[in-house]
């Protein structure tokens, strides 16, 4: 009798058991799922430039220094606006006067004794016309202007201000193309597509729109935005 309950029990367990191992393996098939990517660019224009234009000169009679840094101003004023950058846009800054004999440390011997830089930033929307302009900077080397690249000067910047206003309609086609791709997946595989579980919008990167080493996104007028949506959808069968 207590063999015939034992095997009695052995066979219910063995039953529930299998009851058990089968649902389980429903429910880990109807939490299947597939993560895609979904990609959306636009290639964009800048719309602002920015351009330092830096530059120096050196002696040992202060006055002198002064009267040559005066008319490398004339000059550089009369470069941008002889090349359509008028004066809404140009903005002298501060001098920066250096005198080496002042200098707590240094090698005395020294060529020149008084150092005068002055910073002209041009700050406007007419990106095509500082491109140009820059081009021609050679016009002010021929006047006697020594321009200087120390931090970043004599460079123009350009900048991108409306990712804003891609932002909705580039998220939108990124997320169109994750389902495109996670659609052809779940044919693929025999299932069919179910929701979202889990949405990633991605960052959006402004990037040069010709890809060259050492080439600088802000150096570019013409530039590419981009974003990568990453998306997990549920799959059923």
């Amino acid at each position: 009798m207590k063999r015939i309950l034992a095997a009695a029990l052995v066979a219910v367990g063995l039953i529930a058991g299998g009851w058990f191992v089968g649902h389980g393996f429903e429910a880990g098939r109807s939490h299947r799922a597939v993560t895609v990517k979904g990609l959306a660019e636009r290639d964009v224009k800048a719309d602002l430039a920015l351009w330092p234009i830096r530059f120096v000169e050196a002696g040992n009679h202060l006055k002198a220094v002064q009267t040559a840094i005066q008319r490398d101003d004339t000059s550089v004023d009369a470069f941008l606006k002889r090349h359509g950058i008028g004066d809404d846009a140009i903005d002298f800054r501060q001098l920066e006067v250096t005198d080496r004999a002042a200098q707590a440390y240094g090698n005395a011997n020294y060529p020149n004794r008084f150092i005068i830089t002055r910073t002209v930033m041009v700050r406007t929307p007419k990106v095509d016309t500082v491109a140009k302009a820059s081009q021609a900077t050679g016009e002010l080397v021929d006047a006697g202007v020594v321009l200087s690249d120390q931090n970043g000067g004599s460079a123009p910047s350009y900048l991108f201000n409306g990712l804003n206003q891609l932002k909705p309609a580039m998220i939108a086609e990124a997320t169109r193309n994750a389902r495109a791709a996670a659609e052809q997946f779940a044919h693929d595989s025999g299932s069919h597509l179910g929701g979202i579980v889990q949405a990633n919008q991605g960052v959006f990167q402004i990037l040069p729109r010709d890809k060259a080493p050492m080439l600088q996104e802000q150096r570019q007028v013409q530039k590419t935005v981009r974003v990568v949506a990453t998306l997990r959808y549920a799959l059923r069968d």
